[in-house]
C-alpha cells in the first residue's frame, strides 16, 4: 500500500504487489540488485560491446537499440549546457542505470572536448557497482543534489514498484494481493484514503472488474528527483499514459530472456507496469515551486527534435561512396527503431525545467 505496511491476508502468503514487486527486483537476490552470472534462465549470448551485461540481457531498451539514442542525449546536453550558461560542473545523471551503458557512451563521445572536461557523469542504480566501468563515472543508489545539470530517467519509474487495485462487482476498489512464487492473485482490503484518492482523480471511471497500478510511489520518486536539481532539466523516458489514454485493466506484465512473459514475483522476469505520466509530472509541480517549465511528448517527436529522423541515404551514394551508403542505411534502421511507432518511439517522455527555460528546441511542445 501507499504507506509500505506489508499485509498477509489471514497468513496465506499472499501479499499486495508492491510489496511482492519490491522483493523480486530489489531484495536479496532480487532481479535487478544479483550478479548477472546468477539469474536464471540467462541466456548463452555474448555480454555488450563495452563489457557490461545485465538487464539487457533480458530486454531491449532505447540505450542498447542503437548508439544514435546516446548521441542524441548528448544534443539535450549540450542544449542544456548552453541554456544555463556553460558552468564550471555540469552534471548528468542517469537515474536507473543498468549497468551505465548510456553514461559510458556520453564518456566516449565527450572525451577530449571542453565539454566532456566540465562534466560530472552520475549513475543511480541499487545493484551493485559494475566491474570495469569507468572511474570518471560516479555509482550510487541514492539521487544527490544536482547543482547544474541534466537528470535522466530512461525506463526508471516503471520498476518503482506500486500496488494494483480491482474494482469489485459492487464498486469497491481493492488491493490485489499476490502469491509471489505463483503470481495467483485475490482482493484484499479496500483501499486507503490516500490510494483512494489518488484513484478516483487519475481513473474516475474505472469499470467493474476494471483495475490500474496506483501510481502514488512514482509520483513520490520523480518528485524528489526533480527536486534534487539545482537548475537544470529532469526527464523521464517510459512506456506511459495520460489521462485520456488510461488502461481499464491493467498493464503488469513480466520480461525474461527477452519476451514477454506472466508477471511471477519470484525474482526470475522483471515486472514493470506503464506509467501515469502526468500524474508524476502534476506532483513534482506541486511539490516543488521551483519547476517552470513541464512538457510531454512521445520519444518520436523528441528524438527527431534531437537529431534522430530515420530518413534512408539518397541512392546515389551506393554508386558514389558505397561503403560511407551502407553506413547511413545502417544508420536510418537503428533510428527507424528508435522512433517507430508502436514500438520505442510511442514511449512517452515528461520534461520539467528547473530555475531554467525549456530549451529552445522544445519549447513548441510545453504545456
Amino acid at each position: 500500500m501507499s504507506d509500505g505496511a506489508a499485509m498477509n491476508e489471514g497468513g496465506t502468503g499472499m501479499v499486495p504487489w508492491r510489496q511482492a514487486t519490491e522483493a523480486a527486483l530489489y531484495g536479496p537476490n532480487g532481479f535487478f540488485v544479483r550478479p548477472d552470472t546468477d539469474r536464471p534462465g540467462l541466456p548463452d549470448r555474448p555480454e555488450q560491446p563495452d563489457g557490461l551485461a545485465g538487464p539487457a540481457a533480458h530486454f531491449r531498451t532505447s540505450v542498447h537499440a542503437s548508439p544514435l539514442f546516446a548521441r542524441a542525449v548528448l544534443r539535450l546536453v549540450e542544449w542544456v549546457d548552453e541554456d544555463l550558461g556553460r558552468p564550471d560542473r555540469l552534471v548528468v545523471c542517469d537515474v536507473g542505470a543498468g549497468r551505465g551503458e548510456l553514461l559510458v557512451a556520453l564518456a566516449q563521445l565527450t572525451d577530449g572536448t571542453e565539454l566532456g572536461a566540465r562534466l560530472e557523469l552520475r549513475a543511480v542504480e541499487r545493484a551493485p557497482r559494475p566491474d570495469g566501468l569507468p572511474d570518471a563515472i560516479a555509482w550510487g543508489a541514492e539521487i544527490e543534489p544536482l547543482p547544474h545539470g541534466l537528470l535522466f530517467a530512461n525506463e526508471w519509474l516503471d520498476n518503482v514498484p506500486v500496488d494494483v487495485a480491482e474494482v469489485d462487482d459492487d464498486g469497491t476498489a481493492r488491493y490485489l494481493l499476490v502469491d509471489p512464487a505463483t503470481g495467483e492473485e485475490q482482493p484484499g482490503p479496500a483501499l486507503t484514503p490516500e490510494d483512494a484518492a489518488w484513484l478516483a482523480a487519475q481513473y474516475p471511471a474505472l469499470p467493474r472488474g476494471g483495475r490500474a497500478e496506483l501510481g502514488l510511489p512514482r509520483d513520490r520518486a520523480w518528485s524528489a528527483a526533480v527536486a534534487a536539481l539545482g537548475r537544470g532539466l529532469a526527464v523521464t523516458a517510459d512506456y506511459a499514459h495520460t489521462r485520456d489514454s488510461r488502461p481499464p485493466f491493467g498493464t503488469l506484465t513480466g520480461y525474461r530472456d527477452g519476451r514477454q512473459v506472466a508477471p511471477v514475483p519470484d525474482g526470475s522476469c522483471d515486472l514493470t507496469a506503464h506509467v501515469a505520466l502526468d500524474a508524476c509530472l502534476d506532483a513534482a509541480v506541486r511539490a516543488n515551486p521551483r519547476v517552470t517549465h513541464s512538457l510531454w511528448t512521445t520519444q518520436r517527436e523528441a528524438l527527431r527534435s534531437l537529431g534522430v529522423s530515420g530518413a534512408r541515404p539518397p541512392l546515389t551514394l551506393a554508386s558514389s561512396n558505397p561503403a560511407g551508403y551502407l553506413r547511413a542505411l545502417s544508420a536510418a534502421g537503428e533510428a527507424a527503431e528508435l522512433i517507430a511507432v508502436g514500438g520505442l518511439g510511442s514511449f512517452l517522455w515528461g520534461a520539467q525545467a528547473v530555475d531554467m527555460e525549456i530549451p529552445a528546441g522544445w519549447q513548441t511542445l510545453c504545456t
